[in-house]
């Protein structure tokens, strides 16, 4: 993914678009930290369709166990 700062965006623009239409998402930064992920429509479509994290989790198997296996080994003291 390439980096843009904020400034070079916007006085670059439909370079960006181009770049994310051929190369995928873009990542725009403003004062040195990431801002945005600039993606196209198809790509945003794409990871907008299936259900929402809350519907696969409404819809997750209920009532059985969980299985969860501890390591055999003694806890190790830490100092604080």
């Amino acid at each position: 993914m390439n980096t843009w700062q904020l400034q070079e965006a916007k006085n670059r623009f439909s370079e960006l678009v181009e770049r994310t239409l051929s190369e995928g998402p873009q990542l725009v930064t403003r004062r040195g930290q990431d801002a945005v992920v600039v993606l196209s429509v198809r790509d945003f479509q794409r990871m907008s369709e299936g259900p929402s994290l809350i519907e696969t989790l409404l819809r997750a198997p209920r009532g059985e166990p969980l299985r969860v296996e501890r390591s055999r080994e003694p806890i190790r003291d830490i100092d604080l």
